[in-house]
């Protein structure tokens, strides 16, 4: 499949982009999720970026969650309906050619940042002045995404969402705004994925001797800002294996 070119709007992008996610069906009763055993975090997490110079839009944390916990999860999320998104995008649209699986679930979003060392993680004063406003919770949309060979996303921008969490003590919930994309990558070479590496353009502009390569770690959180700073980023093509990926996103007090 030939691959269209990347608006170089932002703004462009990330309307069709957020058109697309907010038109796709997620189903109606949230899954089981298995639980999170061991119990998390396994070892101490703390937020590096992946090279230096850019801790204020790309961050990961290594061993998020164990490899064992990962391989539940694959085998968990093959038993849930995926979809196949679409090969022809709306004109302007970055292409994505995935399987996804999406679903509004608080509980979960809930479980991960209360559950995992998430919460801490993010409030830890070396990192707390990131977000650009007080973190209160995750994206309760859930998106599962599967690639396999041949399967990528071209180069784009992610958009931010206004999104009400629920709240013990405030009646009408709590409004958010998202800031940071969240993605736990479940699978890696270890696991026979080949590529899919996330590459991230720091000029609006695909130049390889700019880009900034992330790889694939089994149970490494990648997160990166969105909205009006992202930066331009892809998926690249899974040559080999499946890429499974985990997405939510940080939310901040609005």
């Amino acid at each position: 499949m030939a691959k269209v070119k990347y608006s170089k709007s932002k703004t462009t992008a990330k309307k069709l982009q957020s058109t697309f996610t907010n038109t796709t069906t997620a189903a109606a009763t949230p899954p089981n999720w298995p639980p999170f055993k061991p119990a998390l975090p396994i070892a101490a997490l703390d937020l590096q970026p992946p090279v230096p110079g850019y801790a204020d839009k790309i961050l990961v944390a290594h061993n998020f969650f164990p490899k064992s916990l990962c391989r539940d999860y694959v085998t968990f999320l093959n038993t849930l309906p995926l979809i196949t998104t679409p090969g022809r995008p709306k004109r302007g649209e970055a292409v994505r050619v995935n399987d996804r699986y999406q679903i509004d679930d608080a509980r979960f979003a809930q479980r991960l940042w209360l559950e995992t060392g998430l919460k801490g993680l993010v409030l830890d004063d070396s990192v707390k002045h990131l977000w650009g406003g007080e973190p209160v919770g995750l994206n309760p949309s859930i998106r599962i995404y599967r690639y396999t060979k041949g399967q990528y996303f071209d180069a784009h921008y992610d958009d931010y969402n206004l999104v009400t969490l629920p709240s013990t003590t405030e009646p009408s919930g709590t409004n958010t705004r998202t800031v940071w994309t969240i993605l736990l990558y479940l699978t890696s070479a270890a696991e026979g994925c080949i590529g899919g590496e996330t590459v991230f353009y720091p000029h609006d502009r695909k130049v390889a001797k700019e880009e900034i390569a992330v790889g694939l770690e089994t149970g490494m959180l990648l997160l990166h800002k969105h909205g009006e700073d992202c930066l331009l980023h892809e998926g690249r093509e899974v040559l080999d294996g499946e890429k499974w990926v985990l997405r939510t996103d940080l939310c901040v007090r609005r």
